[in-house]
């Protein structure tokens, strides 16, 4: 650069300097100022309960408190929802950061954010506020990518809908499509099938005429990746006040309750993600899609994927993307381009996740709904007037149900689009149905209630895509006939140890074994594990060998079954009680018998030995050791119809299985004279293994010992390890 040059950009830089100087001291002076509006106390678990003379001061310091915890996890959900991971991560999160890129433009954000409503401007303001006064008061942390956050950042997070619906479309098939590496694509990973563990949630609620003490109660039990929310309280001097667990870097309470209402969601079987089979037509060098009797131009724009070298260095891939009226283009089926359309309405899910927190009673927890911007969460509601409810999600676009939607639709049909969402009231809902009970475990809304149920036949099909699961059974068996249930009694009903689907499957598998001739030698091998199936009870338990024999053996034949032709729509349930048929289950046993003995020395095993909770350190993703501590666990996957849920597997380098999903917060919440809960979290409150919160909960949270819920001052009282503001 030349000397005049210097001499003439100088001056730019300085002025610059000063201006970002000035903005620092700027921030500094109105984060000083948000801080002191804001009280944290500390609970003895650890848990913030946060208090601001308004909601936005409230939004300040629990993004504040959350950062405490586990700045990590909080900058982390945002790098997935900006589609930035791959600038932490490096080139393996690129494809999932085209992903997110395909339906998330900070462009649009910035947009949406511009024209809120200012009541949530200045909760987005003070949310980005929280974060950033966090990261100046604590110069030792260091972000992986974000070092500043936008209030606008705060739309790409807005609910439970948009992440999961996004990773419907397969990394592979974008791979396969945008980088033309079908090899490539088949080499990401893939887990074996029977590391699969349902996702979703139980959520159970009890009308009064059902419970001792004449209160409805509910059951919130999330069944998510282990520490993926934290636990904690915010309330205002202008009305909020709110307890449950928060998605980290989400400034309001996902699933919990407040003076009056609380609310459970489990992720839906209603099919309200398509995908759209476009007909591809070249012209002049350029794509275009058959719709009805036209030809309409593919649209495209290119989409920037900044990723980290391995030495630290940045790069950057450029893709050309592609999209039709239906939505991107996420993989190819042939010579069909497939696009998928789902819900995108950041601005309205944002304020609909917001303003039910702050709801009263039913009336105004609907108004709420009718934003229409829940895609993916049925609820469970229950309030302190004694309603209980259920509520199908509120996105569902109407469809024409001539079509299976469960399966790529010819996008060039006309009659295949959307048309407008449908109202509430034609979706399934109850409002305190006969039974007393309501439930959902991810099955279908049609066993809700029992009898009283919604009705499959008034609803079109693509109201579920799912169909009952053992969970569902199960609730149904711990719910009926009873008219006496109390927070203990529900905490009980939630651990019930009953396997269902085992109660299923193991009477087929030894009328197998019983049709066996006396001549064969897999009578006499297999003798012993039979004897030991045969009187077992079909309950889980740390001390249970049965519990191993069973987990082993499903595990083994869920894989073998997952791998059959299912063309006639069988669950895989049903592929293992029928097509496999028995010498592909007596295998399987024969397999399970041996691994257990070649990994423990013997096929009778205490599950407790085998099924182990273990942390250690305070990463994402955890390595796990067999010589390193861990608990018990008794609980199963709930893929075998348990209530309470661990999903475990064995790990590279382990024999033991260590679970990384399933319960993650269990709250059961009595609606008297004043609302009361009992609460656990899986591990602790804090992100840092230092911290005495780190893993304070583990015991409990393995043995179903929830404990009180401090959402009262006066029981909060003798119980507050530390008062303070943010930034002291």
């Amino acid at each position: 650069m030349s000397v005049r040059r210097l001499s003439l950009c100088l001056p730019l830089l300085l002025a610059l300097t000063a201006v970002s100087s000035v903005q620092a001291a700027d921030d500094a002076v109105r984060w000083k100022h948000e801080a002191g509006a804001v009280t944290i106390q500390r609970d003895d678990w650890g848990i913030a309960h946060v208090h601001g003379k308004t909601d936005a001061d409230a939004v300040f310091g629990m993004a504040y408190a959350q950062a405490e915890d586990d700045f990590n996890r909080v900058e982390t959900n945002y790098l997935v929802s900006l589609g930035r991971l791959a600038e932490a991560e490096g080139e393996s999160a690129l494809w999932q950061d085209l992903r997110q890129k395909l339906f998330v433009d900070p462009n649009d954000l910035k947009a949406l954010y511009a024209r809120s409503p200012d009541w949530l401007k200045s909760l987005m303001n003070a949310w980005a506020d929280g974060l950033n006064d966090y990261l100046a008061t604590h110069p030792d942390v260091h972000p992986r990518v974000i070092t500043h956050f936008e209030p606008w950042m705060a739309l790409s997070f807005s609910e439970g809908s948009i992440g999961g619906d996004i990773e419907r479309a397969s990394t592979k098939g974008l791979q396969a499509f945008y980088d033309n590496d079908p090899e490539g694509a088949m080499a990401q990973f893939t887990p074996p099938s029977n590391w699969w563990e349902p996702t979703g949630s139980n959520g159970i609620a009890i009308a009064p005429k059902l419970t001792a003490n004449g209160h409805a109660l509910l059951l919130i039990n999330p069944h998510t990746s282990f520490f993926f929310r934290s636990e904690l309280q915010m309330s205002s001097d202008e009305g909020l006040d709110a307890y449950g667990a928060v998605t980290w870097g989400q400034f309001f309470i996902y699933q919990g309750f407040n003076k009056h209402i609380g609310w459970m969601h489990t992720s839906t079987g209603a099919d309200v993600v398509d995908e759209f089979a476009e007909t591809i037509v070249q012209k002049d060098g350029k794509p275009f899609y058959r719709y009805g009797s036209e030809l309409r131009p593919v649209t495209s724009r290119d989409v920037v994927v900044p990723y980290r070298m391995a030495d630290g260095s940045r790069a950057a891939r450029t893709f050309t993307v592609y999209a039709t009226h239906h939505g991107p283009i996420v993989r190819a089926d042939g010579d069909k381009w497939i696009a998928l359309a789902l819900m995108n309405k950041p601005l309205e899910a944002l304020q609909q996740s917001w303003l039910r927190t702050k709801a009263n009673d039913y009336a105004a927890y609907t108004k709420v709904a009718d934003f229409k911007a829940n895609s993916s969460n049925n609820t469970i509601y229950a309030d302190d007037k004694g309603h209980i409810a259920y509520l199908h999600p509120q996105f569902i676009p109407n469809r024409d149900n001539r079509f299976d939607y469960s399966k790529p639709v010819d996008g060039s049909d006309p009659a295949t689009d959307w048309k407008s969402l449908l109202p509430l009231d034609k979706a399934p809902h109850l409002l305190d149905p006969p039974t007393g009970w309501i439930f959902n475990t991810n099955d279908w809304p049609y066993s809700a209630a029992g009898p009283d149920s919604p009705k499959q036949a008034d609803f079109p099909r693509y109201m579920d895509a799912v169909g009952e699961n053992p969970r569902g059974l199960h609730a149904t068996r711990v719910l009926t006939g009873r008219h006496d249930f109390t927070q203990a009694s529900l905490i009980d009903a939630a651990f019930d140890p009953y396997l269902p689907a085992f109660a299923q499957q193991l009477p087929i598998l030894i009328a197998d074994y019983d049709a066996l001739p006396s001549s064969d030698p897999r009578k006499k091998a297999l003798a012993g594990p039979i004897g030991l199936l045969r009187t077992w009870d079909y309950r889980w338990g740390v001390t249970s060998m049965p519990t191993s024999l069973a987990v082993f053996w499903g595990d083994i034949l869920w894989d073998k079954a997952s791998k059959l032709d299912s063309e006639e729509g069988l669950s895989v349930y049903d592929r293992m009680a029928e097509k496999a048929g028995p010498d592909v289950r007596l295998a399987a046993l024969s397999e399970a018998v041996d691994r257990l003995q070649k990994d423990f020395g013997s096929w009778g095993v205490p599950w407790g030995e085998i099924n182990r909770y273990q942390r250690v350190d305070g990463a994402i993703k955890q390595d796990f050791d067999d010589g390193k501590p861990s608990i018990p666990v008794p609980f199963t996957s709930s893929r075998w119809g348990s209530l309470a849920s661990f999903g475990a597997h064995r790990w590279p380098g382990t024999k033991r299985y260590y679970g990384t999903s399933g319960n993650s917060f269990v709250a059961v919440v009595e609606f008297g004279d004043k609302v009361s809960a009992r609460a656990i979290t899986a591990g602790g409150e804090s992100g840092d293994p230092a911290s005495k919160h780190f893993n304070d909960e583990a015991e409990r949270y393995t043995t179903g010992n929830l404990r009180k819920v401090y959402f009262w001052p006066e029981d909060l009282q003798g119980h507050i390890e530390r008062t303070y503001h943010p930034g002291e």
